[in-house]
């Protein structure tokens, strides 16, 4: 078998390596050894955290929904219960914001769970 000499390529796995851990400190951002196990590091926390900020995100939107409740004399638990059972379908994303940015319309809603 003809011998196959792989430069191309490696050059362009090693560059490619490189540029996605641009930015990394120390030896990590030059050495290829240490940048292969960073950005792989790098991927997996990214993975994980991706999920995680969804979790971070409902848990604000929660306190902000509990905050304006409670100004109006209910509770988080009490003003969902209210929405399942009155058929309102809104999520918690557009409570929180109605909550924070339109107290009037949140306060509609909450008189509707009531």
């Amino acid at each position: 078998m003809p011998r196959v000499k792989r430069g191309t390529t490696h050059v362009k796995k090693r560059r490619s390596l490189l540029k996605k851990a641009k930015g990394y400190m120390w030896g990590r951002k030059s050495k290829v050894r240490f940048a292969k196990i960073a950005v792989l590091k790098a991927g997996s926390y990214a993975y994980r955290d991706r999920r995680n900020k969804k979790r971070t995100m409902r848990r604000l939107w929660q306190t902000k929904i509990n905050a304006g409740a409670r100004e109006l004399g209910t509770t988080y638990s009490k003003l969902i219960h209210g929405l399942g059972a009155a058929n309102v379908e809104l999520d918690r994303k557009i409570l929180a914001d109605l909550a924070e940015n339109n107290p009037e319309v949140f306060k509609a809603v909450v008189e509707k769970t009531k």
